[in-house]
């Protein structure tokens, strides 16, 4: 196995083809190794196939190449795993409408391709999950349609995708690794293919701790937004400006870190990963509070929103049932095509709620496509920004750098900023949310 990492003769599959997975398999291409891309979705496949790319940022040109190589092949058919050598799985790893952790997609995954496993072969799990995840769930389903025993017939390790969709400064190849392992072999293989890859690697004693990792990475920023995010809601009590006081406070050289406020948390990290690890301390007998507070407080901040909305528009002599609200922005962040976990969801769900018609826009996402809870969108579609005046209310929820904020205050007559996006023009039709 060794040897043929070494030498770029391994052969090695990447599972679930999204932002994760696809960048993954574009780094393993490019260095020179025979990919296989595996996902369920026959659409994204055929995209790839036809050297196209579904992702914002990663553009076809990346695609077309590995195509050229010959060294990249996309499909569904799952029982090409027989053939490889490495599988890296990058499946999803969502919550259940109780707020615990989902674990199909990894455990779906793991009993489609245990009757296909060869000996030697190495698995490297890079969903966000809970510590435990890998020893209790992913290595028994591997182990459960054949006769092979991981650590000596097959190897198992985890490493934290870290992946940060459109950050120019940091690409796959530029973020440390953390991988874990429980065992000598397979944290050496681990370590030669990735280290194939990426310029840093950060071995770590196992896959416990390796979890452990990016649970407290993404918990820390959750922690630290819930703070602003109750500080915003102190200081305009007080007539403070929260972001005028980051902007001040960040000038500290020392012992301070810039965390911003917003509408509530999206994407498929910070939302999630923290209730990841309040579910399993509970195994523990150990209460997660300062966490859950964090959660509370997130959580209620698209509440924040609409209710920052309504009194907007009470006071504007209007009735929330008789308006029409545009909302800025479906992507969870500036500039991506990535809306998992919007709060813009969850925004226009509570204002339709209280009847009103709401629209979207978004540049980078012309349609809503299906989601776990919000069947009732999907094939809504984003709406051009030439007739704001048909709103009564626009509500900026995501800062895309394509909108003209100067024109958006203009030619609206409310304007609810979320994200200080308005913070260079002075007009008394814009409302900090």
């Amino acid at each position: 196995m060794l040897e043929k990492i070494r030498n770029k003769d391994a052969r090695v599959g990447v599972v679930g083809l999204g932002y994760v997975g696809l960048p993954l398999a574009l780094a393993l291409s490019k260095a020179g190794f025979s990919t296989t891309g595996l996902d369920i979705d026959v659409k994204k496949i055929e995209r790839l196939m036809k050297g196209e790319s579904y992702i914002k940022h990663i553009p076809a040109e990346d695609i077309r190449y590995i195509l050229g190589k010959d060294r990249f092949l996309a499909s569904t058919d799952f029982s090409l795993t027989s053939g490889l050598d490495c599988i890296l799985l990058c499946v999803p790893t969502p919550l259940t409408k109780h707020r615990e952790p989902d674990m199909s997609f990894i455990v779906n995954t793991a009993q489609t391709i245990s009757p296909h496993l060869s000996k030697g072969t190495l698995i490297v799990l890079e969903s966000t999950t809970y510590p435990g995840t890998t020893e209790e769930v992913l290595i028994p389903e591997l182990e459960s349609a054949n006769n092979l025993k991981q650590g000596q017939d097959f190897f198992v390790a985890y490493s934290p995708e870290r992946e940060d969709p459109n950050n120019p400064s940091f690409r796959t190849a530029d973020i440390p690794k953390v991988i874990g392992a429980d065992s000598e072999a397979a944290m050496e293989a681990a370590l030669a293919l990735y280290g194939a890859i990426i310029k840093k690697l950060v071995p770590v004693a196992n896959t416990k701790t390796a979890e452990a990792t990016k649970l407290m990475e993404n918990v820390f920023r959750a922690v630290n937004i819930a703070l602003v995010n109750e500080l915003k809601v102190i200081f305009e009590k007080m007539g403070i400006d929260v972001w005028e006081v980051i902007e001040a406070a960040k000038t500290k050289p020392f012992g301070y870190m810039p965390f911003y406020p917003g509408p509530g948390l999206g994407g498929h990290c910070i939302p999630i990963d923290p209730f990841y690890l309040t579910w399993k301390a509970r195994e523990y007998g150990i209460s997660t509070r300062f966490i859950e507070l964090a959660g509370e407080v997130n959580i209620a901040m698209p509440d924040y929103v609409v209710e920052k909305i309504l009194s907007s528009l009470n006071r504007a002599g209007k009735k929330i049932s008789t308006c029409r609200i545009l909302l800025l922005g479906l992507a969870y962040k500036k500039n991506v095509d990535d809306e998992r976990e919007s709060v813009t969801y969850k925004i226009t769900d509570l204002l339709q709620q209280q009847g009103a018609h709401v629209d979207y826009n978004d540049p980078f996402i012309p349609e809503i496509k299906q989601t776990r809870e919000y069947e009732k969108l999907k094939g809504k579609k984003s709406v051009p920004l030439n007739n704001l005046a048909f709103y009564d209310l626009t509500a900026i929820l995501t800062d895309h750098s394509d909108y003209d904020y100067e024109s958006i205050v203009k030619n609206s007559k409310i304007v609810i900023d979320t994200r200080n996006a308005c913070k260079n023009i002075k007009s008394e039709k814009i409302i900090k949310a």
